[in-house]
């Protein structure tokens, strides 16, 4: 059942990336040769911060489901644990600094 569940995100996701990558080209065409690489430009953007929002999703799951088991047992590894399941924000702040530097 989670295999179903997981590949109908996966391919929610892949229709929403095919939307906005097609609609991306379609404003890119009706702008000038200016607008085209800015509007390029904040559409790799704007799929980077996704990527990343997706992959830090994807990998706190397992890291918060173990944290919350490692205090469970021992309540003095409650910094580590925090440290674990901040760590995958990181990689959003990637995303945001694509965005930031345009």
């Amino acid at each position: 059942m989670e295999n179903k569940r997981m590949r109908m995100v996966y391919r929610l996701l892949m229709a929403v990336f095919i939307a906005t990558l097609v609609a991306g080209v379609a404003t890119a065409q009706e702008a000038d040769a200016v607008n085209e690489k800015d509007t390029m430009a904040k559409l790799g953007a704007g799929i980077a911060l996704a990527g990343c929002g997706i992959g830090t999703g994807l990998a706190q799951g397992p890291i918060g489901a173990a944290a919350v088991g490692m205090i469970a047992e021992d309540d003095s590894k409650f910094g580590l644990a925090l440290l674990f399941t901040v760590l995958p924000e990181t990689i959003v702040l990637f995303g945001f600094l694509s965005i930031y530097l345009l």
